[in-house]
């Protein structure tokens, strides 16, 4: 090899690692700390997510007062079902709508209600009352429970799992129990 491709060689192997070195912006411009500082200093807290108002444990002894089979759902597995669901709908009171409404007092509420969202057409024409047992069937397969909705959602396939994220969104959306949300949290909105 002659000098001259070594040459090459080197400087266009180590050009690219040079230039992401240097366009790195996340470099202190101090000296890092010594490994044995490091090892002192605790580690950052991961970002903080809205956090439920009690631990899973908290809401686990929740579910027992929910009916068959929720009562018996796992919290921890409901809520990492629902961030399936949570890039289209939130839950806490008053939060805004996503591509699909706010499910917060959903239980109890007549079907395409919500008086700020836009439903299909065939959630506007539907004629019936969100319960436990309606959630049930409609995420086994949303699409083949009512044709021509607009919800692109494949549905929860494992009975465990659907389970524990309807008993999830009982607890966290105000459920009272009667198929309707709490009375001191039922919805504002007026077509509720």
């Amino acid at each position: 090899m002659s000098d001259f491709s070594f040459k090459c060689l080197f400087i266009c192997s180590i050009f690219p690692m040079a230039l992401a070195v240097s366009c790195d912006d996340t470099t202190s411009t101090t000296a890092a700390p010594a490994p044995a500082q490091r090892a002192a200093e605790p580690a950052a807290a991961p970002p903080a997510e809205a956090a439920p108002s009690q631990t899973p444990s908290a809401h686990q002894s929740e579910f027992a007062n929910l009916p068959a089979p929720y009562s018996q759902a796992d919290y921890s597995l409901g809520r990492r079902t629902f961030k399936n669901c949570q890039s289209c709908h939130t839950i806490a009171e008053g939060a805004r709508h996503l591509v699909g409404p706010n499910l917060y007092g959903l239980f109890g509420r007549e079907v395409g209600t919500v008086s700020d969202f836009q439903y299909s057409d065939a959630l506007q024409s539907a004629d019936f009352e969100w319960t436990p047992e309606r959630l049930e069937e409609w995420l086994t397969n949303p699409r083949d429970y009512l044709p021509g909705n607009r919800m692109s959602f494949a549905g929860v396939h494992r009975p465990d799992a659907r389970h524990a994220v309807i008993a999830y969104l009982m607890v966290e959306s105000g459920y009272g129990g009667g198929g309707e949300a709490a009375p001191q949290d039922a919805p504002t909105d007026a077509e509720d």
